[in-house]
């Protein structure tokens, strides 16, 4: 018999950029793909207390579950309600809301962050949560901003909004080396803007699971090469802008 639970009002919000504490998992991004569903979306919440006890034993850590892809069916036999959907069965368990957002977007999967809203405070809007093979807007200007580009923040932006539009190639799977991109001629400019950012962004990511003990990550790191990649790209604009006529007759 399914356990009645509290209600409470919650909210969900995007949660990024913490440190596992405890996956020791095969990260998505050393095996090419992730061991779940590319349907599949997460639910990241914390246990409430039931309301038919006031023990507190199983509401410690953080769940993460899945949301259900098909709708239950009743066997017409016994009447029982059953489902086609397996992933509805599978429940994780982990100490801190961090290692369970590091879970998920190692495997790449899409994911809702759902927290009990604070008394003090007011319920926000719901935020679904991107998934995450592409960078966020916050990510790419702390990168642009690091590398003295903090004024094309917006020009990126634009940038990586559009990639799916132009269905831009993967970096690293297309081109050997990230100044590559840079010298492209059947690019534009705003893609290379979006590939060379979203490459920055797996670089990263790689980075992350290599500090944190994951062996079949231990590689060098290419993201300083993308960011040299990132500054001759725009030296080559902005040269480009100053002598526009000798641009022309080059081209």
């Amino acid at each position: 018999m399914e356990t009645a639970r509290e209600t409470k009002p919650e909210i969900e919000t995007m949660a990024a950029g913490f440190r596992a504490l405890n996956d020791n998992r095969r990260s998505f991004l050393a095996s090419g793909s992730s061991e779940f569903p590319k349907d599949a979306r997460a639910l990241i919440f914390k246990p409430s207390r039931p309301v038919t006890t006031s023990g507190t034993a199983r509401t410690k850590g953080w769940r993460l579950v899945f949301e259900r892809r098909s709708a239950p069916f009743v066997e017409p036999l016994m009447g029982y309600t059953g489902g086609g959907d397996t992933l509805t069965q599978v429940e994780l368990t982990f100490p801190t809301l961090q290692s369970a957002i590091r879970y998920a977007e190692r495997q790449g999967l899409a994911y809702v962050v759902r927290r009990p809203v604070d008394k003090a405070v007011a319920p926000a809007k719901e935020k679904t949560v991107r998934r995450p093979d592409r960078p966020s807007h916050a990510f790419a200007d702390a990168v642009l901003e690091r590398l003295g580009l903090a004024a094309l923040q917006e020009s990126y932006g634009r940038a990586m909004d559009g990639a799916a539009i132009r269905d831009d190639a993967s970096g690293p799977a297309t081109w050997p080396n990230p100044m590559d991109v840079t010298r492209d001629p059947a690019l534009s400019l705003e893609a290379k803007r979006s590939i060379l950012m979203n490459w920055a962004w797996t670089e990263y990511l790689a980075d992350q699971a290599t500090n944190e003990g994951m062996p079949e990550n231990g590689r060098p790191s290419r993201l300083c090469d993308v960011e040299q990649a990132l500054l001759a790209l725009e030296r080559e604009v902005k040269r480009a802008q100053a002598h526009p006529v000798a641009g022309r007759k080059a081209a």
